[in-house]
């Protein structure tokens, strides 16, 4: 029986004073009905909580921590960092060196402007695509999640899909239509509303789709998205907050050979502290002030804590064979669990690329936002918990990735697979 009582009383004080007791959505464990951990240290590929629970994670804090927990070298940088002031709301030299490593990383970025989340990445992207173009509708596809500005709030993914809510309140009615929502790898989709509309600024997408659980883009889908938005004079924005130097040592347009016009990154990029960041062409780039007129401001941009533990992080993914060793370590883990799956003659969906995953609750083959939804979130809901039980702590939400770091030892992946053999035997 897992021991949770330390972290009911915190959840129960945190009700009385935080929203819903946390300070996001999906953290609250709503969607597979029980109540939140309170974690008190994590190191390596393990958290524990503050009942002294352990658990090998493969939520990474939801991505940015591609090298485990706690990494030495990233934090002494943070505290090198840190004995000489932790903001300045000035200039630093750290952001220079962040950006031009970015820079040299992702060739379709020549400039970069810093920010403090995802959100804003992709919320200033927006902006400044609808100066350059001079125009106001963006689209955006079903079931993938860009933040929590405004635009983006409709057919969203992440904590929104689990929620099965398809808006939120307090969105304009006027700005809502100015989002246009497509279908995910549906390219006809997208050019039906290009046909309708003379006013769209921008195509926004996941080059990977990872809000939605995985989702992959198929053969020639974003290649078939360069092309129409240079037909029709919009620009293309990747959104690789998840996915930027997730696969490779820069962005998935690395990988794919596709240039986009602007790119949002954050996670990795700030090796587990408050980041995000916004690039792409010069010439869209300068438009932003003080070089132009696009207004995005921001105390803690460049925050000379989180440029130090991003720039430790990009020197340790540079070392030689990283990628290569965390993807096998990956598919030792994704061949096993497709084994386990086989020997219980079930026909879930296991959707993989490089170090992350999605093990859906559908026999169905998942491939768009339609597909996800056939998935049995009561029996996923079941498996989390029992994986709970067993020490493996997996994302508290079936539309949720799984993601493996370098941390993950052989040891960890054998016993998660026998966790997952046990709890399926018991489920299935």
């Amino acid at each position: 029986m897992l021991n949770m009582e330390r972290s009911k009383e915190l959840f129960t004080m945190a009700r009385e004073i935080i929203p819903g007791g946390v300070n996001s959505p999906v953290r609250a464990f709503k969607a597979v009905g029980m109540d939140p951990l309170f974690i008190k240290k994590a190191k390596g590929s393990r958290v524990c909580d503050v009942d002294d629970n352990s658990f090998i994670d493969y939520v990474c804090s939801w991505g940015p921590l591609i090298m485990g927990h706690a990494h030495p070298q990233v934090v002494a940088a943070i505290c090198r960092a840190a004995e000489l002031g932790t903001s300045y709301g000035a200039p630093c030299k750290g952001e220079v060196e962040l950006a031009q490593m970015i820079c040299e990383a992702i060739p379709s970025i020549e400039k970069v402007r810093m920010v403090s989340s995802g959100t804003e990445a992709t919320m200033s992207a927006i902006r400044l695509a609808r100066a350059y173009t001079g125009r106001n509708a963006i689209i955006k596809f079903a079931g993938c999640y860009h933040g929590h500005a405004d635009s983006f709030l409709i057919k969203a993914g992440s904590g929104l899909l689990t929620a099965g809510v398809p808006n939120s309140p307090g969105v304009p009615a006027a700005l809502a239509q100015q989002t246009r929502v497509a279908n995910y790898n549906d390219i006809d989709s997208v050019a039906r509303i290009f046909d309708q509309s003379s006013d769209v600024a921008a195509v926004i997408v996941e080059p990977v789709a990872g809000n939605m659980g995985l989702v992959l883009p198929e053969p020639g889908f974003l290649k078939a998205l360069r092309e129409i938005t240079e037909q029709y004079g919009a620009l293309l924005i990747f959104d690789e907050v998840i996915s930027g130097f997730r696969f490779c040592y820069g962005g998935y347009q690395n990988i794919t050979g596709i240039t986009p016009d602007l790119t949002t990154l954050g996670k990795i990029i700030g090796g587990g502290l408050p980041v995000g960041a916004y690039g792409g062409k010069q010439e869209i780039m300068d438009l932003i002030a003080p070089e132009g007129n696009v207004y995005q401001a921001g105390t803690l941009s460049g925050n000379p804590l989180a440029m130090a533990a991003g720039i430790a992080s990009l020197k340790l993914l540079q070392t030689d064979n990283f990628y290569h060793e965390l993807e096998a370590t990956a598919a030792n883990l994704t061949n096993g669990l497709k084994k386990i799956l086989a020997d219980h003659h079930l026909k879930y969906s296991l959707n993989h690329i490089g170090s992350v995953f999605c093990l859906f609750f559908t026999s169905e083959q998942v491939a768009d936002y339609i597909s996800v939804l056939s998935c049995d979130t009561v029996k996923y809901a079941d498996f989390f918990r029992s994986l709970l039980k067993e020490g493996i702590y997996f994302p508290p939400s079936q539309f949720e990735l799984c993601f493996v770091s370098s941390a993950h030892q052989t040891e960890d992946i054998q016993n998660t697979l026998l966790a997952v053999d046990k709890v399926l035997d018991k489920i299935s």
